[in-house]
């Protein structure tokens, strides 16, 4: 299966940089040699320094093209000066794109998940822009990977902010990125979340944006009396939480059995966590980085399940 993850990703990468075109003279090193370097050290869950040394590579890649001075690869300095500029972090977006089928509105499915997934670093990490948040069970230090999930388990659209952000906050900011539901679909879509998305504004912003209906366990159930929300916080909310609201009070079974399907999510995540190795290592600090590394993640993710995709059909 790794010789046909890569396959895929490398096919992928020569594509979009294809596309993507730099003014002036080719570099010495090209452009899909260093996003090809970059997934190669975050497949194996290395640092940059790694993916500068020839050993480290092997029959499944192997950089062959030599410079005037005999080297086949960049030095660190450069590699990582590479990684930052603009037409490498443009094919790694086209190569995200490409292998999500972001933006393709025939796979805009019916249903869409809303999660998040932590992603901690030691409680006494230095590291600047780690923060504390909220956690299964307590409290933790460090980032949290945002998505919206399609039903084919893709990752539609996804931020890292630090973990205190609010997780509505960062949905509300990711809806216009969200591919809008098919013309002539009827009933619109539906988005699945937990309770920390039960948010007026962001079921308005689905309606919106997308065509979505959301459904989430109700927040603060506790305090709302036996008559009902009262008319006011009723007319207040918006149409489609009142809509959430009375399809919670009329056929709770049928929603919590809906809801059993963001399960998916959760299998998601776990599967870029075992397989692909989306824990923060050590040498992973800093928001920028981390979102380096996600990035490359999610597109080494979506190329093993494309590559499954693929083994499947033969």
């Amino acid at each position: 299966m790794d010789r046909e993850i890569w396959a895929v990703t490398m096919a992928t990468i020569r594509k979009a940089a294809r596309a993507v075109k730099e003014p002036g003279r080719e570099p010495t090193f090209p452009n899909w040699l260093i996003v090809a370097m970059e997934l190669w050290r975050v497949w194996h869950n290395q640092s940059l320094s790694w993916a500068c040394d020839p050993s480290h590579y092997h029959g499944l890649f192997r950089p062959r093209k030599r410079t005037k001075d005999g080297r086949r690869l960049p030095s660190i300095s450069r590699f990582s000066r590479r990684v930052k500029s603009e037409a490498v972090q443009a094919i790694l977006r086209r190569v995200d794109d490409a292998l999500s089928g972001r933006g393709i509105k025939a796979n805009a499915g019916m249903l869409r998940y809303v999660d998040g997934k932590p992603l901690t670093v030691s409680p006494v990490s230095k590291d600047p822009d780690a923060a504390r948040g909220h956690v299964s069970g307590g409290f933790a230090k460090g980032y949290k990977l945002h998505a919206f999930i399609t039903e084919d388990r893709r990752i539609e659209v996804w931020s890292v902010m630090p973990l205190n952000v609010a997780e509505q906050s960062v949905a509300m900011a990711m809806l216009p990125y969200l591919t809008p539901a098919q013309a002539g679909r009827i009933g619109g879509g539906l988005s699945l979340g937990d309770s920390n998305y039960d948010s007026a504004p962001l079921h308005k912003g689905l309606w919106s944006h997308c065509g979505d209906r959301l459904l989430t366990p109700l927040k603060a159930q506790n305090r709302v009396g036996e008559a009902g929300h009262h008319p006011v916080t009723l007319r207040q909310m918006g149409q489609q939480r009142r809509e959430a609201v009375e399809v919670w009070r009329e056929h709770p079974d049928l929603a919590r059995y809906v809801l059993k399907k963001r399960n998916n999510a959760e299998s998601v995540f776990s599967a870029m966590t075992v397989a692909c190795g989306l824990s923060l290592p050590g040498f992973v600090r800093r928001l920028e980085r981390v979102r380096r590394w996600v990035g490359a993640k999610i597109i080494l993710y979506h190329a093993r399940l494309l590559a499954q995709q693929h083994a499947a059909a033969a």
